[in-house]
């Protein structure tokens, strides 16, 4: 096996020793050092490696392995390691050509042969360390899950989620040690009352059903979703804008004047590729942005507290810039000057002031120029009128 990389990353179910591949087990006899958690490694059937058990968090045992480089390393992984599994963490910190994956089946498709669900049609979540808000996105009625879970304790705060989003009567089906001699099933709805405990490792396959309000998938979602002091894009300029700002598959955005972190969060919600980073200067408003993007599924949104353009020092390059708020001469010669070409840009002005700052820049770079005007129907007297809102000049280009 001289050829082979020093590292396999080895796929492992609960039906170990006898349900792993030959290849598997050729890698298991030919290892010096096999790594992995303390139930992964019981699963193991006789060999002359020596064992090493993965510490927790994960991140700790990174550098352990890397240690033992020069040797042949087996990695143990529940299932198919690159489905929401330890192979993705690792190849920050492998090259190409170190290491070789020997997969084995992934829990989803375990539980969809339990469930009978088409895995196509079913949307699958790694929750091992991420939120239960993670879901939201997806909860609508009819829609199927299934989530892998950090431990069994979860499955009741899985429960309770549900119940708080609107979603009570959504019936969970709580797989235990899912293919092994142990597998364990449970079905109950979401308002029902927890009875025992669960087992790790689990999973919950989900139908959704109940009142709750479902996320739509268009951009500009109602107002409603954001909590916010009144300082946000409102719907209809929000559609407007994320049309403008045109997300692709993984983009990166900076939401400069973030407010609500409506725009940004929107973006995130577009794709789970993509990325962003919202600056906003006031504390409070950059607290609620992070607590509206966690409640809405994306807290991957970076939040930076402070004002542009000072605060965009150091920050990743973005593929996008919205300026919704702070928009001044200084920050637009900042922008014009340290952004690469190619980056679009996409700037909203309510001011007077703000108005003439797009008209100059649009005269120096071209691109699109908007006024979008809009009205409401509201009472009038004992008619009905329209009140009309600030107009809004947007200007987009490309750099």
């Amino acid at each position: 096996m001289s050829d082979t990389p020093w590292l396999t990353i080895l796929g492992i179910g609960e039906d170990a020793p006898e349900g792993l591949s030959r290849a598997s087990l050729a890698a298991l006899e030919d290892a010096e050092i096999v790594m992995g958690a303390a139930r992964h490694l019981a699963l193991l059937p006789p060999c002359q490696a020596t064992r090493v058990t993965w510490p927790v968090p994960f991140a700790e045992g990174i550098e352990t392995l890397l240690g033992h480089r020069g040797k042949r390393v087996v990695m143990l992984a529940s299932g198919d390691p690159f489905w929401f599994g330890a192979g993705g963490s690792m190849m920050r910190h492998l090259p190409p050509g170190e290491w070789r994956t020997l997969p084995g089946v992934s829990t989803f498709s375990l539980a969809a042969g339990v469930m009978g669900w088409p895995l196509e049609t079913t949307r699958c979540f790694g929750l091992h360390a991420a939120p239960l808000s993670r879901l939201r996105p997806a909860l609508a009625p009819g829609v199927r899950l299934i989530v892998l879970l950090r431990d069994g304790p979860t499955v009741p705060s899985l429960m309770e989620y549900l119940v708080k989003q609107g979603w009570g009567t959504s019936t969970i089906s709580v797989l235990e040690s899912l293919g092994g001699p142990n597998m364990r099933r449970c079905d109950m709805r979401a308002d029902d009352a927890v009875g025992g405990a669960f087992a790790h490792p689990v999973c919950a396959a989900i139908e959704v059903a109940g009142p709750g309000i479902a996320m739509p998938l268009a951009s500009g979602r109602p107002d409603a979703f954001f909590d916010s002091d009144g300082t946000m894009t409102k719907q209809p300029v929000r559609a407007l804008t994320l049309s403008a700002l045109a997300p692709r598959p993984f983009e990166h955005l900076w939401d400069i004047g973030g407010g609500s972190g409506s725009i940004a969060i929107e973006w995130l919600l577009s794709d789970p590729s993509l990325s962003a980073t919202t600056i906003e200067q006031k504390p409070a408003r950059a607290a609620r942005i992070t607590a509206n993007a966690a409640a809405l599924g994306v807290d991957r949104l970076q939040v930076v507290e402070g004002a542009a353009p000072a605060a965009l020092e150091g920050l990743t390059r973005p593929d996008c810039v919205f300026v919704g708020g702070g928009l001044s001469q200084p920050l637009l010669d900042w922008l014009e000057a340290f952004l690469p070409a190619g980056t679009r840009l996409v700037a909203n002005a309510v001011t007077l002031e703000s108005e003439a700052l797009l008209l100059k820049a649009h005269e120096r770079h071209g691109g699109d120029l908007l006024r979008i005007e809009l009205a409401r129907a509201a009472p009038l007297g004992s008619g009905r009128g329209w009140k009309a809102s600030y107009p809004i000049v947007q200007w987009s280009v490309t750099l």
